[in-house]
């Protein structure tokens, strides 16, 4: 099985050699069909939809606020005594993503060290997901749970796409999906066509780099070509987000999607 796969910039991690206002024209000339960035709030609504009317290019996904990054917070979503602090989050994201057509919002877990868990924090996390999807689905928009690997960011809640699956299947909610990111599953020792094929109707949005070194397809031991496959097999009909960190800048490293939609 074939199918046409439109693939995403990740802005944070792609054509970072430009300011971040000619980072969406760039990805247009560059063959990519959508963008994404996990923190837009910085840029005004208008002027982030100005910049993708521009570029002729929709954005896919972004992160509800996750905390303090400069003190490696990843999330609000299992603290109790952060609860109103989420619940914020979550209205302020739906406006930003009806201001720029977003449909799909990321709601981080967090990081916690596992000798500190206790279950009121699955508990928050599982009410927490419910409620953002919740808000979410009178706006028809969609909340992302996505599993991080160990390696990648110690002590982050959700671990492994079956954790994911789990949380997603306990908060009960239809528009809740999974972001299946192809390098942290395999960070984490799994299989990512098996871990396709295991939430195949479940996947909401995919991330690519591969492995190890966090690089472009083709710089180490993925099969992107197999996991492609896989993915067209699973019904997976979304975009691909090239969430990577390009070797020698973005450019040079992009004969893998130009050999790609020449394939296609």
């Amino acid at each position: 099985m074939t199918r046409r796969y439109g693939y995403s910039a990740h802005l944070g991690f792609l054509f970072t050699e430009l300011p971040f206002s000619e980072r969406f024209g760039a990805a247009r000339r560059h063959g990519f069909s959508a963008v994404e960035h996990p923190a837009p709030y910085g840029v005004p609504a208008a002027q982030m939809a100005q910049w993708l009317e521009q570029a002729g290019l929709p954005y896919v996904q972004f992160g509800l606020y996750s905390g303090d990054a400069a003190k490696g917070e990843k999330g609000l979503a299992i603290f109790p005594e952060r609860r109103d602090e989420f619940r914020a989050s979550v209205t302020a994201g739906l406006d930003y993503a009806a201001a720029i057509g977003v449909g799909k919002l990321h709601a981080m877990a967090g990081i916690l060290p596992k000798t500190l868990r206790q279950p009121a924090h699955r508990d928050c996390y599982i009410e927490n997901l419910a409620w953002a999807a919740d808000r979410a689905a009178e706006r028809g928009v969609v909340i992302l749970v996505e599993a991080m690997s160990a390696g990648a960011v110690p002590d982050y809640f959700i671990e492994t796409p079956d954790e994911a699956a789990a949380a997603i299947a306990d908060a009960g909610r239809g528009n809740i999906r999974l972001l299946l990111d192809v390098f942290h599953t395999v960070n984490s020792g799994l299989d990512p066509l098996a871990q396709i094929r295991a939430h195949a109707g479940a996947i909401g949005h995919v991330h690519i780099a591969d492995h190890p070194g966090r690089h472009e397809p083709g710089s180490a031991g993925i099969a992107f070509d197999e996991v492609r496959r896989a993915l067209a097999e699973a019904g997976y009909d979304g975009f691909i987000g090239c969430e990577y960190s390009p070797r020698a800048g973005t450019v040079g490293g992009l004969t893998w999607l130009a050999e790609e939609l020449a394939f296609e």
